[in-house]
């Protein structure tokens, strides 16, 4: 059985990875220990994890809050995902089970099927993640997935996915099939490239609509 403290983080950990705690939204303990049905020593514990695993910030005279990422710590994460993802999507062509490979095809069916929803569903936005931590937990190195976590899923904080135009949508999307296409024939060269290219995209559309909305 979770502890009330890991009960508590994947409650908000959910809140925050789907979008209904969008950044810079108040992680209030009284609501907290309601929504997650524990006290608020539990709520506390895993809002020191979050904080550690950059999903949220704390300041001393305002809180927890959601984390807002922008400017160099933004391109810093990205820079870290192409590196940590990329590695990861190469070592899992060589290692990821015909299991994993048929759970990712299912995942990019499923987000292919919601892509023709506007806005984007948080349906989509999970499905991505799990396509993405499949492949870092087919790479078969409990250090990486570590790593990952502190990376990867900070992000998705802001919610990658709604920020692409219909064409970089569609782009994501044959990225995603072209990775299950290297990890079928074993490519691990091919896996890397895609990945990298499917980061800086992700990044690119991100930095695109942060200065969009500093020119409004």
């Amino acid at each position: 059985m979770a502890s009330a403290s890991s009960q508590a983080y994947e409650v908000i950990k959910a809140e925050i990875i789907s979008g209904r705690f969008p950044p810079g939204h108040r992680l209030v303990e009284s609501d907290l220990t309601v929504l997650c049905d524990v006290s608020r020593t539990p709520v506390r514990e895993a809002l020191r994890r979050l904080v550690s695993e950059g999903l949220a910030e704390f300041s001393p005279n305002y809180g927890a809050q959601v984390a807002d990422l922008a400017g160099e710590d933004l391109e810093a994460l990205y820079e870290l995902r192409t590196l940590i993802e990329g590695y990861a999507a190469r070592r899992a062509a060589t290692r990821i089970s015909d299991t994993q490979i048929a759970e990712l095809e299912a995942l990019a069916d499923r987000m292919e099927h919601l892509a023709g929803q506007q806005p984007v569903v948080p349906e989509e936005a999970s499905a991505n993640s799990q396509f993405h931590r499949i492949i870092v937990e087919a790479a078969k190195s409990s250090r990486l997935v570590s790593a990952s976590n502190l990376v990867v899923e900070a992000p998705l904080v802001l919610r990658t996915i709604e920020h692409y135009s219909p064409e970089e949508r569609a782009r994501s999307m044959q990225h995603h099939r072209e990775l299950i296409a290297a990890f079928k024939a074993r490519d691990s060269q091919w896996a890397e490239s895609v990945m990298i290219s499917h980061i800086k995209a992700a990044f690119a559309a991100i930095s695109r609509e942060l200065s969009n909305r500093k020119t409004a």
